[in-house]
């Protein structure tokens, strides 16, 4: 169960009006503020506030956590949760599988496994995931467990606090141990799902660093942070470097495999309303690569 009252203590920086603290400070959009200025239940040392009148030092304010209704639908599915507080849910998504639904009569995603999840421990909120994965990238994926939180993780999102690592084997040896991709990347005109580098593109960042080479199967394991999140940014500028993801046949990989071998590994977040933040690992999947290749003890 979910404690449904937030608790925020105001400093002698913060002597502002109740509206605008909750919008500047705590970081409450303006589309939610209005909903708790109508239910009436935000109070000030516990009592009903005037929401124009300057906050004083000290001052306690609580915030409802307004109950919403679950959605998308709750399907029964064995998720693994490698990280929960009362704010956010970190669930480790496998390869093959929808971060979230791609249509009405789809039931088999992520977002409906933990919506199921939710309905179980008594959490009123919509399903909201503050980043997503490609269908077939395993790892890491963030949820926010109710509106506000949901709101901050977005904007820290935007802001480049939340950070991801990925890992990705892929085909030939890297000339160099590390490196940046700064290339641009835009729909390709000629395949509907697929992406590629073009001058026209979004500005998309790649930093790559090589973890472990195999010669004799010509692969290497290389872990990637991303300064922007492209569709497909990672398969796209290992392709042009060359470089294809294992498995990635979109990507001009010349292997065969049932997934491309791509895994959001770490994820470090900031906690939503204090200056602390966690990194939790998604383990990697013992089918990530070919059966040959040993990567279950990173």
């Amino acid at each position: 169960m979910m404690n449904h009252i937030l608790t925020f203590y105001v400093t002698n920086k913060q002597l502002l009006p109740l509206q605008t603290y909750l919008k500047d400070i705590i970081g409450i959009p303006k589309g939610h503020l209005h909903e708790l200025r109508m239910s009436k239940q935000v109070l000030v040392n516990d009592e009903v506030p005037n929401w124009t009148k300057p906050l004083q030092e000290g001052d306690q304010i609580s915030v409802p956590i307004l109950p919403e209704e679950i959605s998308p639908s709750a399907t029964n599915m064995d998720i693994e949760i490698i990280y929960e507080t009362e704010h956010l849910l970190v669930v480790n998504k496998e390869a093959g599988m929808d971060t979230h639904p791609t249509s009405d009569q789809d039931f088999r995603s992520l977002s409906n496994g933990v919506a199921h999840y939710f309905k179980n421990n008594g959490i009123s909120s919509k399903v909201r995931h503050v980043h997503r994965l490609d269908q077939d990238t395993s790892g890491a994926i963030l949820f926010a467990k109710h509106a506000i939180s949901g709101a901050i993780l977005d904007r820290m999102l935007e802001e480049r606090k939340v950070k991801r690592t990925y890992l990705a084997l892929v085909e030939g040896e890297m000339s160099k141990p590390k490196g940046t991709v700064d290339k641009p990347i835009g729909k390709d005109r000629h395949h509907a799902s697929k992406r590629r580098v073009s001058p026209n593109g979004q500005k998309a960042i790649t930093h790559f660093n090589v973890v472990k080479t195999f010669p004799n199967e010509q692969l290497t394991l290389v872990e990637l942070t991303l300064d922007t999140g492209r569709t497909h940014q990672i398969r796209v500028h290992m392709s042009s470097l060359g470089h294809p993801i294992y498995g990635d046949k979109l990507y001009g990989s010349k292997y065969k495999h049932h997934r491309y071998s791509l895994h959001a590994w770490r994820l470090t977040v900031p906690h939503p309303f204090k200056e602390e933040s966690i990194t939790v690992h998604a383990p990697v999947p013992s089918k990530f690569g070919p059966s040959f290749i040993k990567l279950e003890e990173l």
